[in-house]
């Protein structure tokens, strides 16, 4: 989508471009009339043609003498796998990013554009349905991803202070869904059992990768720029969700709920913290009102952008973000009827698959 502020198609470069979602964007823009020229960086060559293809680590000082002919640089390079050991995940993301926001200095880079998530503004019962744009940021910083999320954001804030030549747009999409995502919300709908706690009713709100590329494609652009949120329009109550993936609730008390999930991490049982359980039973709905203003419209709704989420979701099993096999994933939900099993079990089968690595 052209504007009229731009005298000539800026230069795009993408990081992360060889695979997720990274490759997704660079396919769009490939093809993309808006764009003089497209540079694909990664440290491996993907195979999207008719790009300029940079091979190199993005964590490289070097990458600015790379750059030196790029307009807009969208960093999509980072690691958000719930499996990754998170020290190294974290020390990577940061890296990443300050080595990125510092090379676009450098270069002379116009705008950078980075993806973080709208679980910086934290999950709450007390949140208000949806959350302004302009909300604080109010996540707990934690050693999951959401805590990566958060150094990022800080990185950009104060690239804005140290770099004041350099436009620097963050995109805060909802839980993002489509082929090839694996996350703390896509795997809470492989589990057997919606979890839900007492005296809350979650809504859910989804974004698709095909609307989080088409949003990214206007930040690059210049449409849009600082904090934009991403996501469908309005939500879904628990009920429609419930009618939708043919999954059934149980709730639990949130200090059992929680806890239990707390210990069990730090067991290292499960991949992910306490607080990351918080978005699957919280809400965190996001108002995006920048993108609304520049005439961008979801091409996904949330009951579709679910329906595929559980299409994705077949043959595959978790009990609180940790995969496990059909067989027990069963297991667990049938012998403590659906509700404390689906935490406490968890122990049990890594318990079990322990046991026979010894024999």
């Amino acid at each position: 989508m052209p504007t009229s502020k731009r005298h000539r198609r800026p230069v795009v470069a993408v990081t992360g471009a060889a695979t997720g979602l990274g490759r997704a964007f660079l396919a769009r823009v490939a093809s993309s009339a808006d764009f003089r020229r497209v540079v694909a960086i990664d440290d491996h060559r993907g195979d999207v043609s008719e790009v300029t293809w940079r091979v190199l680590d993005i964590r490289d000082p070097l990458l600015a003498n790379r750059i030196s002919d790029v307009d807009v640089m969208v960093h999509l390079g980072g690691d958000f796998a719930l499996d990754s050991d998170p020290a190294e995940r974290r020390a990577y993301n940061r890296r990443a990013a300050e080595t990125v926001l510092t090379a676009c200095a450098a270069a002379r880079v116009r705008r950078a554009v980075l993806v973080t998530s709208a679980m910086v503004y934290g999950a709450a019962p007390d949140n208000p349905v949806p959350l302004p744009e302009d909300s604080p940021v109010a996540a707990e910083p934690d050693s999951g991803i959401v805590g990566d999320h958060l150094e990022v954001e800080a990185l950009a804030r104060r690239s804005l202070r140290s770099h004041q030549g350099l436009e620097v747009t963050v995109l805060r999409p909802a839980a993002v869904v489509g082929p090839g995502v694996d996350t703390v919300i896509t795997r809470h709908f492989e589990s057997p059992r919606l979890l839900t706690v007492k005296g809350c009713s979650q809504r859910w709100q989804f974004c698709h990768v095909d609307d989080l590329v088409s949003a990214l494609e206007l930040a690059a652009l210049g449409v849009v720029s600082g904090v934009v949120a991403v996501g469908g329009d309005g939500w879904l109550e628990v009920e429609q969700v419930e009618e939708i993936s043919g999954l059934r609730r149980f709730e639990l008390p949130p200090g059992l709920t929680f806890g239990t999930a707390e210990r069990l991490h730090r067991l290292g049982i499960t991949p992910v913290p306490a607080t990351d359980l918080h978005y699957t039973v919280y809400p965190w709905v996001i108002d995006c009102a920048t993108l609304r203003a520049a005439g961008w419209k979801p091409s996904w709704s949330n009951e579709a952008a679910l329906r595929q989420l559980i299409d994705l979701r077949e043959g595959r099993h978790a009990v609180v973000g940790r995969r496990v096999s059909g067989k027990d994933a069963t297991l667990t939900a049938a012998t403590a009827a659906g509700a404390t099993a689906a935490l406490i079990g968890t122990a049990a089968i890594v318990a079990r698959a322990r046991r026979k690595r010894r024999t």
